[in-house]
């Protein structure tokens, strides 16, 4: 029987080891290559051609969100499966934007990865029980909101619910660490929200940032309606 071919994309070594070992324990599967980050996937995928990447989302040069919307722009029948610790919605949602063909948490069970890849890599989408939950529960409102934003105009920079929210909790002087213990989330969670915010918004720092919404009444606006 063929081998499913895999590429691992995570910026810890010892993840993509204990992932492999899993993985071609099974016999089924063959891990083809590796890569630390985002752009280093897609040089590897585009090299090796494997049946499915495997991909984190938080990781260093790009992160795996948009690696994966370019290698779905580049490789529209690619096959992706998000392999991540955080179960945050608007990651969920911004998964499904960029492309992947699942979703799934890093405590998933063996008997569910399994399943998932080989659901996905037959050409079927795969997330587990609580990502599906948020998908049921979100993703409609979430397409409605994007097509009122775009015909509003308000929401150019496609800013989502969570990141205008911490958007506008930055800009009230809130700092990670509480805006983390508010929301329920990790600082690191919280860390990445806020990288993504300022590259959106084209600012390197705070400072620029607060001045952005100063100079720009509707982002304020749009941030005043959280």
């Amino acid at each position: 029987m063929e081998k499913i071919k895999v590429v691992l994309a995570d910026d810890h070594l010892v993840v993509r080891s204990g992932i492999k070992n899993l993985l071609e324990n099974e016999g089924d599967i063959e891990v083809i290559g590796e890569a630390s980050n985002g752009e280093e996937a897609l040089t590897v995928v585009e090299k090796l051609k494997p049946d499915l990447l495997i991909i984190d989302i938080r990781m260093p040069v790009m992160n795996g969100l948009e690696a994966t919307k370019r290698l779905t722009q580049s490789t529209p029948s690619a096959r992706s499966l998000i392999l991540s610790m955080h179960d945050d919605e608007d990651y969920i949602l911004q998964s499904i934007e960029s492309g992947a063909s699942g979703y799934l948490l890093k405590d998933t069970s063996k008997e569910e990865f399994l399943k998932a890849i080989k659901t996905v890599h037959q050409g079927g989408k795969y997330f587990s029980g609580d990502i599906s939950q948020v998908l049921v529960n979100n993703y409609l409102t979430f397409k409605d909101r994007k097509v009122t934003n775009k015909t509003s105009g308000v929401n150019q920079y496609e800013i989502t619910k969570r990141e205008k929210q911490i958007l506008k909790m930055i800009a009230e002087g809130i700092a990670n660490k509480e805006i983390a213990e508010q929301l329920g989330k990790s600082i690191r969670t919280v860390e990445t929200h806020r990288f993504n915010i300022m590259k959106k918004l084209k600012v390197n720092n705070v400072v620029e940032l607060l001045k952005k919404i100063d100079e720009e009444p509707g982002l304020k606006e749009h941030i005043k309606s959280t």
